[in-house]
């Protein structure tokens, strides 16, 4: 029977214990049980947190953060040349499915559409930003990255966070991998490398090679040759 770690109360029908949610070794009855145990289980509740997060971290992930094409089924190159994103839908498409939707198109004297959700392609890059503002005003991440992408080339870099930190709070990969960097160069933040490395796990984590392999390189330069090594072999792995 699971007993509160601060006061020994067992859990029973009026008493409802809940988990520290940090490390989730110990059970609590109340708020002041848990704040009052703190001195006590703070060094084994870190020593938890940190093997939690290398769990996460060092977990293989299934695929690279772009996934499989949504038409082919097939995964996405890590190449970025081999792939393009449309405007209207916001997905990847490989290349090898643009080409063959385009060919058909041309053989059969076809409208061009998306291959994907068949609107109507841009006619002009004016059409296509305004394709993109669309997936912005959606919510969509990947359209968030893209435009932060652009206001960065642009030489706007505080535009640049905001958008960069919108998709990364939905979880894009690309984002946090553009955030770390930013955080390295100081550029429309202030360099931090807690937030950088912070970033590039996040990136890691959700399937980034290029984030996997710099993570690495950093383990590698702190001295940590073990991390380093498993980082490297799993950014091998994915292709990078």
């Amino acid at each position: 029977m699971m007993c509160c770690a601060a006061c020994g109360n067992a859990e029973v029908d009026d008493i409802k214990l809940r988990k520290c949610t940090a490390c989730y070794l110990v059970k609590y009855c109340s708020v002041k049980c848990q704040k009052e145990h703190r001195p006590q289980h703070k060094k084994e509740c870190k020593k938890r947190m940190t093997e939690l997060r290398d769990e996460m971290l060092f977990k293989p992930p299934e695929s690279t953060n772009l996934g499989d094409c949504p038409i082919c089924c097939l995964p996405l190159p890590i190449d970025h040349t081999k792939s393009t994103i449309m405007s209207c839908c916001s997905k990847i498409v490989c290349i090898g499915c643009d080409y063959a939707n385009t060919r058909r198109e041309l053989e059969e004297k076809l409208d061009q559409k998306c291959p994907f959700c068949r609107h109507p392609s841009p006619k002009s890059e004016e059409e296509w930003d305004r394709n993109l503002l669309k997936r912005v005003e959606a919510n969509d991440p990947l359209a968030m990255r893209q435009l932060g992408g652009r206001r960065r080339n642009e030489g706007d870099n505080d535009i640049a966070v905001e958008y960069f930190k919108k998709a990364a709070e939905l979880g894009n990969a690309d984002a946090h991998f553009d955030l770390s960097l930013l955080f390295e160069k100081g550029e429309g933040v202030e360099k931090d490398k807690k937030k950088e490395l912070h970033h590039l796990e996040e990136a890691a984590i959700g399937g980034h090679p290029k984030a996997r392999h710099n993570l690495g390189f950093v383990e590698l330069m702190n001295g940590r040759d073990a991390r380093a090594v498993k980082h490297l072999i799993i950014a091998a792995n994915m292709g990078h």
